[in-house]
């Protein structure tokens, strides 16, 4: 930023730079040129570099240092350049997720990426129908072999291979060889590529990968023999080292690779991270898979550790000119060894060469430096060749099978390097790069050009750098190459001598060629990136590779075949001693076999240089380039010490020189390279305009525009379809429309500041009224309060005065009173004493006066009493005397005696009375005396029993004496012991004391104990809390793990179950085949076996259950499969293969059978008339000898029973074991079955044979009259052809019965048979086993015997399982059988009823009778036909379409019908029925499906179908889970024949594999319109402006006719969800269809938002959750919120709050890391450094997550689907069969 305005003539410039440091820029004196302008901040960071308004060095430089350091990224597009900066990091942008995002799209919608270049190059070989290249360029260690890698792994991953032979793979693997082979370690490589490569993948018509096709170029021979500080040797050589001590390496003798002098140089034999071992396992591994067998492999080895005990090799001197090996050498002789060559020619022709010349030859010793230098030279011509041969047999593996259409090339070679030191190498390769650069060059001008002419502008000539003078110079006649070669056939020619020829031929002649000052052994060259000073020093010698002829045929005449191969392909190609350019012929040139010459011409051969090949194979490359449409890679090393992430702008810089990147900039700097489509410009600077200048048409609009805004017209053009404008003036557009938002925005700033700063002084002026008015409000408060106060110390005051005056008041009154108070207490109570005083004596006096009184009182009342005693006593004695005196009077005795007499008689009845009285009484005494008796008896009884007691009373008495003398003995005890006690409780005391004393000390020890204890239960309650909290959380997260690996079970068992359908689908293709085969017409009649109807069926039903059947205790709900299922089904779905394949041969082979059989059915039929009589009893005998075989059968099974009881173990065969029961009973009912066929057998042939005899006479009389007469007899013609077609039906029925029960016995007898014969081999492995046991020592025994047991106990319970399934099956058979035979008896007793005869009818009157009608009660089935079942799927499955007819039925009504017919057949107990129903339907709705698979509303429709179908099978079943909801009438409905719970499992996985194609089609449908209604299109008009494009086209964001919006995605939606809801689908599945339609558009809009640096934005972000809220509103809308479908937004959701919140602070990067859960590290660190400079603290943060590094979602992941039970409360006695259906032919039941 300018701090002050540039005036002409400052020599300085006060700048600001981006981080806020100040800087004053001289300007140069003399050109005075300003500093490069910076693009505008919308610019920077930009995908394409030719996007750049400003195109110069600085600008390229600052946007690739901006993307890869704080962006990460290490792609950039610089027009149709590919930049690729090496991260020295792994990064996670190259999985199979990336491969699949970046598939099929645009180069210009996604981020600049390798897969881009490549996914651009096959698009445009599949559309321009031209081959492709992609040239990978760069430094050594700038990623070139990285980036043609993946480069091949694309193609390898979206083409995949046209045969089984899996060719992408090969392709792939011939990678890890190659870099063993070519590949070594360099100071700035770990991994250098030492050789340059170009591979043809070839494709077929289809764009399959069909074969590949490998060139090389310039291997580095001399890193063989040398290798510099730091460096190695190629890597197959460590990784034999590192392998030495393998089994099969033990002959190579190899060891440490310091020990050998060709790996020890560099002293750098390990890499960091590398294993050379396990890199040896992955080589050995890719030659496998590439055809190259173990011997050859070993072979390999053999040679290459025979060219490491070669370099150990070592000469002495014998004098200056020659030299020796020392004896018996170890190193060589190893070396011959391991070559099979002869030691003594060996170390001969190692110390001599010969000489030729035109009249003799003789032998010359060489010195040592000469030996040591032909041993190097023969060690790398061995590994040359040997490369070359690998590299042969590579291209032979990967050579393709069938005609190639096209080919994809991919070049990998070496850049342009300068070092200090250049040599031959550098010159090959700045040569190659020359000519690279000039195609480069020619390309990019041609682009343009075509780009300016198909736009219809007028474009002038663009000046670019020509390489072609700097190419003649080096290939050219004369030129450096030339002389080169000449001067290698001078007989005596050197490095000067070529130098000076050098010198004299260029030098000032050449403005390309330049001599160094300080040296006449050096050359330079201004190549098109920079000067290279090459040294002359080993030019020829590299250029001439002479290796001696002699040491060649030593290695010729070995006996070790793969050396002779390497040197006989010497012969057969042009170059045998240089790594050849293609390093092979090609495969259309045909090998010349040499002709037997003299031995000069060999020499010729050799004399080939290594300048002129590589002059010719870049030659040959060139042509192939030129052929094809390049793309080109240019790979960067940031800096020079593999620092991740480090950018070195020097070096890069030189790079970026050297690879073309910048003259691509220059030369779209030449032109126009700012491209603006009309409808973008006028997006983006619609602000620019007034509303008067927008027209309807948007091009005139740009136009008037442009031409008042820039004057000059030569900086900008109009195209038909873009503007293009030249350098800066997209950038001076975008300053015009910076200023005018800076303009628009003052003008709103000041609006709202003012309108701020005026609501901000009415909310002060109205905050002053109110502190004015609470002000004012406190004081008026405040002054009342003291009035308040005043007043109120007033009263304060009156009542405190008043209340001191009362208080003294009352004190003086009080004290008055208590003075009278007591005053007259003390007067009160002297009168109170004076008062009691008197009483006292008053109540003495009362009492003595009392006494006195009545002591008077008793006195005079005695004596009274005395006196009247005497009185009484006188008058008693008075009378006395008179009594006596009257009794002695008669009169006294006459007045006694009247009346006596009645008194008599009533004495005399009270006598009488008494008597009786008496009599009772003495009954009664009686009686008293025996109850006397007996109580006398107890008496007497308890007197004895008292006495008894009495003594005991006298024993106790005794006792108690005695008892009593010892407690007086006791008593002295214890007054003893109490004077003891009183010892002891003094004692007692004491230690009481002392007790008392310790256990105060001990609770103060127990309180310190308690303290701790209270502590320490702290720590544990804490602990356990802890403890609690953390196993809670493990708990959890358990639990989530236990759903997760639910979820990949089911998705696990449903992607086996999608392959499953794959292969039905295979095998219903090769049936059809088939049955196309069999329904080609045939002369003659053709008999169908009767038992062939129903073959198909069965084998078709059996085909779909059998996991069920294998498998009877898995569950039928996809949610509870178990990984051991998922393996059993896998090798279930390999046995179904194979039996698909069986069916293929047993019906090639059933239709062989047929045609035999029409065939002879025609002979039958024309031999039929005279032979009818024969062939009657032909039958006849034929059912004789059934019979006999069917007796002979029968006898085998009762020998087999008697066999196998004797046989068999005690405890298996023992009567009530289940195995034996269970045989018996199949045996017992095999035999009843065979008696009652056997009768019936017997009946059928009773009755043929009296019509046989019925029939014969016609046949046997000869008399033509008879025969004539039986003629006339006959009423109708054909009646005898009839019945004996009848007849002989009957029999071929009879015949196929009995043959499929001999079948039935037959298996039944090799099961048997196959039962013994296991358990024979049984017996014999518990002898064995037994036999081994006693020979192990006894721990180890009962571990044998333990694990034997648990084998056994495991064997018998699947043995038992087994049998309790047969049983099952047999008791389910036999209630079939009782309901048969039930049905039977009934059937006979109406038989019986209805054959009553008339005469037992009693004959009565018949009068008319009038029947009311009565409604039919239906019980909800319907009846069909057999011979209708194919009509019936015909016409409710194929046919019916979801559209019209469809539409208007009931939900589910396909499969209500279908439903209530599998209830008839049940009700009619015909299992076949029901097996060939359903067997037939899924094979329909199959059809249905394979037929109309891509239509979203069929697939619904038969979706919803199979569930209710399979719900109607749960609901009626019977089972008492699947019965809660069902009303009474329902449950009488329930199926009572046959239990289909295995064809509920053969539903369920129906029903999945619908679903998944379900979600297929829907996936397909919502695709194309996910990215961009979510991403491209601008819901919010407005919030984003358009950027500027490069040459990579972007997808506009602007929303033309034919582009998506988020309406139409939500439109789709709708349609999706009325379809699925008129059909009548299961809410809780329309949640999971919903749920994965959501997955589906959240994992592509975040896939497409994180391969898309242009959409990481604030106001993208915005959109994002705009277009989120839609959706969950949608959701809301239709009451699915529950449905799990917004969680999967949510990583979507955080993304786009990602680029929306602040990432400034750590508290920043704690938000961004608690909100970014559902995130994945990869997935915060692209979305979040897209818009950050440097966010170190979150680094840190994310790196402590333990997630997956993956960057993309799976957006193929299909979530596992469950099938809740929905019982429909629809009853099936209420359905009505709608007319428009076409099934008339059913009736309802």
């Amino acid at each position: 930023e300018l701090l002050k305005d540039y005036k002409p003539g400052d020599k300085v410039l006060q700048l600001r730079l981006e981080e806020g440091k100040e800087l004053e820029y001289c300007l140069d004196p003399k050109t005075k040129e300003l500093p490069p302008l910076r693009n505008p901040d919308i610019l920077v960071g930009e995908n394409d570099l030719t996007a750049l308004s400003y195109l110069h060095e600085p600008a390229v430089l600052h946007n690739l240092k901006v993307r890869f350091i704080d962006s990460k990224l290490i792609y950039t597009y610089c027009g149709i350049v590919l930049v690729a900066i090496n991260p020295y990091e792994q990064l996670p942008i190259y999985g199979e997720d990336i491969i699949n995002a970046y598939s099929g799209q645009n180069m210009g919608d996604m981020d600049p990426h390798i897969f881009a270049v490549a996914e651009e190059a096959y698009k445009q070989m599949a559309r321009d129908e031209r081959n492709q290249s992609i040239i990978v360029s760069g430094e050594s260690g700038a990623g070139k072999t990285v980036s043609a890698k993946y480069a091949m792994r694309y193609f390898a991953t979206v083409s995949g291979s046209a045969s089984e032979a899996n060719v992408e793979e090969k392709v792939l693997a011939s990678n890890p060889i190659m870099e063993s082979i070519g590949n070594a370690k360099t100071t700035r490589n770990d991994n250098s590529s030492r050789f340059g490569k170009y591979i043809e993948i070839g494709f077929d018509k289809r764009y399959r990968i069909i074969g590949a096709n490998m060139r090389t170029y310039l291997l580095e021979k001399s890193r063989v023999v040398f290798q510099a500080e730091e460096e190695r040797n190629y890597h197959i050589f460590y990784q034999l080292c590192a392998s030495a001590a393998l089994p099969e390496f033990k002959t190579l003798r190899l060891g440490n690779a310091n020990f050998f002098h060709y790996t020890k140089q560099g002293g750098s034999p390990m890499i960091d991270g590398v294993d050379d071992a396990k890199e040896m396992v992955n080589t050995r591994q890719a030659c496998t898979l590439l055809g190259i067998s173990d011997s050859y492999q070993m072979g390999i080895f053999r040679i290459l550790a025979g060219i490491l005990h070669l370099g150990n090799v070592e000469f002495a001197s014998r004098d200056s000119d020659s030299c020796t090996v020392p004896p018996k050498h170890e190193p060589l002789t190893i070396f011959c060894d391991l070559m099979g060559v002869e030691y003594e020619e060996m170390s001969h022709w190692l110390c001599h060469r010969k000489l030729a010349t035109a009249t003799e030859t003789y032998i010359k010793p060489i010195s040592k430096l000469h030996a040591i230098n032909a041993r190097d030279a023969l060690a790398k011509h061995i590994y040359a060749n040997l490369f070359n041969w690998i590299v042969d047999h590579v291209n032979k593996a990967l050579h393709a099978t069938v005609k190639q259409h096209s080919f994809i090339g991919v070049l990998d070679i070496y850049g342009f390097e300068t070092f200090e030191i250049n040599s031959f190498e550098q010159f090959c390769i700045n040569y190659a790069n020359e000519k690279l650069q000039q195609q480069f060059n020619m390309h990019v001008f041609k682009l343009e050009q075509e780009e300016y002419m198909k736009e219809q502008i007028p474009w002038t000539l663009i000046d670019f750098y020509d390489n072609q003078p700097c190419i003649n110079l080096i290939e050219a006649k004369m030129g450096v190459l030339d002389l080169l070669d000449e001067e290698c056939k001078m007989p005596k020619g050197s490095d000067d001598s070529w130098a000076q020829k050098l010198y004299n031929t260029h030098l000032n002649k050449c403005a390309l060629f330049e001599k160094p000052r300080m040296s006449n052994k050096a050359f330079i060259i201004k190549h098109f990136a920079d000067k290279v000073e090459y040294q002359c020093e080993g030019f020829l010698e590299k250029n001439k590779d002479t290796v001696y002829e002699e040491q060649i045929k030593v290695l010729k005449s070995s006996k070790f075949k793969l050396l002779l191969e390497l040197f006989q392909d010497e012969e057969k190609v042009l170059s045998p001693t240089s790594a050849t350019p293609s390093g092979r012929v090609p495969l259309s040139r045909m090998p010349i076999k040499p002709a037997k010459a003299r031995p000069g011409q060999a020499s010729k051969e050799h004399k080939k240089t290594v300048g002129h090949q590589f002059r010719n194979s870049l030659h040959l490359l060139m042509e192939t380039l030129n052929a094809t449409t390049p793309h080109y890679v240019r790979c960067i090393k940031p800096n020079d010490f593999k620092f991740p992430f480090t950018f070195d702008e020097k070096r890069a810089v030189q790079q970026l020189r050297a690879c073309g990147v910048l003259e691509t900039i220059r030369i779209s700097a030449a032109g126009f390279p700012s491209r603006w489509t009309y409808q973008e410009f006028f997006s983006r600077y619609r602000v620019l305009m007034k509303q008067k200048d927008v027209l309807g048409d948007r091009k005139q609009t740009c136009k008037n525009v442009l031409e008042k805004l820039i004057q000059d017209k030569d900086k900008y053009q109009f195209g038909k379809t873009k503007i293009f404008f030249r350098a800066g003036q997209v950038a001076y557009l975008e300053k015009i429309r910076a200023d005018k938002l800076r303009a628009a925005c003052i003008r709103i700033q000041k609006t709202i500041r003012g309108w701020l700063m005026r609501k901000k002084y009415m909310r002060m002026r109205r905050a002053a009224i109110t502190i004015q008015r609470h002000v004012r409000g406190y004081q008026a408060r405040c002054y009342a309060t003291f009035l308040r106060r005043t007043r109120a110390a007033i009263t304060i005051q009156k009542f405190q005065r008043m209340y001191v005056v009362r208080k003294r008041y009352r004190c003086m009154r009080d004290a008055t009173i208590a003075l009278q108070a007591l005053l007259r207490g003390y007067m009160v109570r002297n009168k109170y004493q004076m008062m009691l005083r008197e009483h006292k004596c008053v109540v003495l006096q009362k009492h003595v006066r009392g006494w006195l009184a009545r002591r008077r009182y008793r006195r005079t009342l005695r004596a009274i009493v005395y006196l009247q005693c005497c009185y009484r006593r006188m008058m008693a004695k008075r009378e006395l005397k008179k009594l006596k005196i009257e009794a002695r009077s008669v009169e006294r005795y006459k007045k006694l005696h009247i009346g006596l007499e009645n008194k008599i008689m009533q004495l005399q009845r009270k006598i009488d009375e008494q008597n009786k009285e008496y009599k009772s009484l003495l009954e009664k005494m009686n009686s008293l005396e025996l109850t006397y008796s007996t109580e006398t008896e107890k008496l007497r009884s308890d007197v004895e029993r008292l006495r008894m007691s009495e003594e005991e009373a006298k024993n106790a008495t005794n006792r108690v004496l005695s008892l009593q003398e010892e407690i007086a003995k006791l008593r002295k005890e214890l007054h003893q012991t109490q004077s003891e006690k009183k010892s002891i409780e003094e004692r007692a005391d004491k230690y009481k004391h002392e007790t008392e004393q310790l256990v105060s000390e001990l609770k103060e020890q127990n309180s310190l104990l308690k303290t701790e204890k209270e502590e320490l239960n702290r720590r544990i309650h804490d602990q356990a809390k802890e403890i609690t909290e953390s196993m809670e959380k493990k708990l959890v997260e358990e639990t989530k793990q236990l759903e997760l690996d639910l979820n990949d079970e089911r998705l696990r068992y449903q992607n086996l179950l999608n392959e499953f359908s794959r292969l039905e689908e295979r095998y219903d293709d090769l049936k059809d085949e088939m049955n196309l085969m069999v329904s080609i017409p045939k002369p003659g009649h053709k008999r169908t076996d009767s038992t062939h109807s129903s073959n198909e069926s069965e084998y078709t039903f059996s085909s779909e259950i059998t996991e069920a059947e294998d498998l009877p205790l898995r569950m039928e709900e996809p949610s509870e499969k178990k990984a051991a299922l998922d393996m059993s089904l896998f090798l279930k779905l390999q046995k179904r293969v194979s039996e698909l394949e069986q069916e293929k041969q047993s019906l090639q082979d059933e239709l062989d059978r047929k045609e035999e059989q029409a065939l002879r059915a025609k002979a039958k039929e024309e031999e039929r008339p005279p032979i009818r009589g024969a062939e009657l009893e032909y039958e006849s005998l034929k059912r004789q000898e059934l019979e006999s075989e069917n007796k002979k059968l029968k006898n085998e099974l009762n020998e087999l029973q008697k066999a196998l009881t004797e046989t068999r173990a005690p405890e298996v065969t023992a009567p009530g074991a289940p195995a034996y029961r269970v045989l018996l009973d199949q045996l017992t009912s095999v035999s009843e079955e065979l008696e009652v066929r056997k009768e019936e057998v017997l009946i059928l042939r009773s009755q043929l044979v009296s019509q046989k005899e019925a029939i014969q006479p016609k046949h046997t009389m000869t008399d033509a009259t008879i025969l004539l007469e039986d003629v006339q007899k006959m009423k109708d013609k054909g009646e005898i052809a009839q019945a004996y077609i009848g007849l002989k039906e009957t029999n071929r029925l009879l015949e196929s019965q009995l043959q499929s029960q001999k079948k039935s016995h037959e298996n039944e007898l090799e099961s048997l048979r196959g039962e013994i014969q296991s358990l024979k081999e049984e017996n014999n492995r518990q002898q064995q086993l037994l036999a081994q046991n006693l020979q192990l020592p006894p721990e180890a025994r009962i571990e044998a015997s333990l694990q034997h047991e648990i084998t056994r106990l495991t064997n018998e319970n699947l043995d038992l399982m087994e049998q309790l399934e047969k049983q099952d099956k047999t008791v389910r058979k036999l209630k079939k059988q009782l309901k048969v035979f039930a049905k039977k008896i009934g059937e006979l007793e109406v038989g019986q009823m209805e054959n009553t005869s008339p005469g037992q009818i009693i004959d009565e009157p018949i009068r008319p009778v009038n029947i009311p009608r009565k409604e039919k009660d239906f019980q909800g089935m319907l009846e069909y036909k057999k011979e209708d079942e194919q009509k019936l799927v015909k016409n409710l499955i194929l046919e019916l379409k979801p559209r019209g007819v469809a539409v208007n039925l009931i939900p589910g009504l396909p499969a209500y019908i279908l439903f209530m017919c599998v209830r008839h057949a049940d009700y009619l107990n015909d299992d076949q029925k029901v097996r060939s129903l359903l067997t037939s339907t899924i094979n329909g709705i199959k059809k249905v499906l394979k037929k109309r698979g891509d239509d979203f509303e069929t697939v619904s429709f038969w979706l919803s179908n199979t569930c209710r179908f399979l719900h109607c099978l749960k609901q009626y079943s019977g089972e008492e889970g699947f019965m809660k909801h069902n009303t009474p009438r329902q449950n009488e409905h329930c199926l009572t024949n046959f239990d289909l719970a295995e064809y509920r499992q053969v539903l369920s996985d129906l029903a999945i594999q619908i679903y998944q194609q379900l979600v297929r089609v829907l996936e397909n449908i919502l695709q194309p319109m996910i990215v961009s209604g979510m991403l491209e299109h601008e819901t919010i008009q407005g919030v984003s402006g358009v950027k500027p494009t490069g040459l990579r086209k972007r997808t506009s964001s602007i929303a033309d006719e034919g582009t998506y919006t988020l309406d139409s995605i939500i439109r789709q939606l709708n349609s999706f969800h009325s379809v699925m809801c008129q059909h009548g689908m299961d809410p809780e599945l329309i949640k999971q269809v919903v749920k994965q339609m959501f997955y589906i558009i959240g994992a592509i809009t975040l896939n497409n938002l994180l391969l898309r640096k242009d959409m990481c934005s604030w106001s993208k972000g915005m959109q994002i959750r705009y277009n989120v809220s839609q959706l969950e509103e949608w959701l809301r809308d239709k009451n699915l919120m529950n449905s799990g479908a917004k969680e999967t937004l949510e990583p979507l959701i955080q993304a786009a709050q990602l680029l929306q919140v602040k990432k400034k602070t750590d508290e920043d990067a704690e938000a961004i890391c608690s909100m970014c859960n559902a995130l994945t590290t990869a997935q915060v660190r692209k979305s979040s450094f897209a818009d950050i400079i440097a966010f170190l603290s979150l680094q840190v943060r994310l790196r402590d997550r333990k997630d997956s590094p993956q960057l993309l979602m799976d957006a193929k992941h299909i979530f596992p689907v469950t099938f809740p039970f929905n019982p429909s409360s629809l009853a099936l006695e209420t359905i009505q069969i709608p007319a428009s259906l076409g099934l008339g032919f059913i009736s309802r039941v």
